[in-house]
């Protein structure tokens, strides 16, 4: 049987019953959309981060548009942030109409090189937006220090780090406000497409309220106070991840002991591990190694049935789509040269045990013939 970079189904085996109950009290409630297990799940998942309001919507992408147009940005603004990510991160900043300024990536820990954003600062410039990247944050200090000389908004986008912390403050509850995705295969994960942002502001809370409802206030339905758009979270998904925030701390503890396994068994070897960065606790929502010869590594790892994965092969800036953004290919060097080295080993809270013994195994022996 396969061994993919990621799985939910050995999960699923031990939250069945909880996960099943929860869909059939959703059915059986009669309200399948907008009711109290969103209303719940926000507080619950503000609470877990210590901030006053989340703002649940349909999924990653439209959690950073909406709190981006709640910020008031648009045509003629900039936002700063890295190449190295997703590809939503940007996808969102262009959906509002800003254009993205990229700063390179530190070559230790591929997060964002906080020391290359006040030389990208422009007169257009709005907000910062640091990517908690592969499980841990970016260095929140000096940018929270720039946002105040220079009156910028900080957006989080923590996707990839529901419960990281950095010097003891959860991703998501150090800047204006932080947007999280909670697609199936993030450290909180939904069965299927959900998002979230967090602040504790509650002007800007309200206006992404009434964003990802048509831009209706939710007082006075049908009635438009500006335009909007339709990003409500289902009750389903809402209720399911009730349940599996509870969980969150044991997901992350079980991440933790496969990176430390990972580390253990591969620290002989010339693969280069993580890094974790000072004041971080990761959460290793994946493990990105590097290695010269990448490529070769996942090709033969295929004949073990272990499939691996790139976070990321290609730099947003160098993407046909992104083409109209005028970055020159060779201008993020750390970013273009650490995408053709790093890729993803399976890390998922089940893989611990005879799974994960197979990969390191695999690896081991794969490297060997190198």
């Amino acid at each position: 049987m396969t061994i993919y970079v990621w799985g939910y189904l050995q999960e699923y085996e031990q939250e069945r019953n909880d996960i099943l109950e929860a869909v059939d009290e959703v059915f059986r409630s009669g309200q399948l959309v907008w009711g109290p297990r969103v209303t719940g799940f926000e507080s619950e998942f503000a609470a877990y981060h210590g901030v006053s309001h989340c703002v649940a919507v349909d999924n990653g992408t439209n959690a950073l548009v909406v709190a981006l147009r709640a910020m008031g940005i648009g045509p003629g603004d900039e936002v700063i942030t890295v190449s190295n990510t997703a590809a939503p991160t940007v996808v969102a900043i262009c959906a509002v109409g800003a254009t993205p300024v990229f700063v390179d990536v530190d070559p230790d820990t591929y997060l964002m090189r906080v020391d290359q954003v006040a030389a990208a600062i422009s007169e257009r410039t709005r907000v910062l937006l640091p990517v908690h990247l592969y499980g841990q944050c970016v260095d929140m200090a000096p940018l929270e220090a720039l946002a105040a000389q220079h009156g910028l908004q900080i957006l989080e986008d923590c996707a990839q780090a529901h419960g990281a912390r950095h010097h003891g403050r959860v991703a998501g509850s150090m800047g204006r406000a932080g947007a999280f995705s909670f697609y199936p295969t993030k450290v909180l994960g939904a069965y299927g497409h959900a998002g979230g942002t967090i602040t504790s502001d509650a002007e800007l809370s309200a206006e992404m309220r009434r964003l990802r409802y048509y831009g209706m206030d939710e007082e006075r339905y049908y009635v438009v106070a500006r335009n909007g758009m339709n990003s409500r979270l289902d009750e389903v998904h809402a209720e399911i991840l009730r349940r599996k925030l509870r969980r969150l701390d044991e997901y992350i503890h079980a991440r933790r002991t496969a990176a430390a396994n990972y580390a253990e068994a591969l620290s002989d070897t010339d693969i280069v591990l993580p890094a974790t960065a000072p004041g971080n606790d990761h959460v290793y929502y994946v493990y990105v190694v590097r290695h010269p010869q990448r490529d070769k590594i996942i090709e033969r790892m295929k004949s073990f049935d272990i499939s691996l994965n790139i976070s990321y092969p290609w730099p947003v800036h160098t993407m046909t789509g992104f083409a109209h953004l005028g970055v020159p290919k060779g201008s993020l060097p750390v970013t273009e040269a650490v995408a053709d080295e790093i890729f993803s080993l399976p890390m998922y809270p089940s893989v611990l045990g005879t799974d994960q013994e197979k990969v390191i195994d695999a690896l081991r022996e794969t490297l060997a013939t190198l």
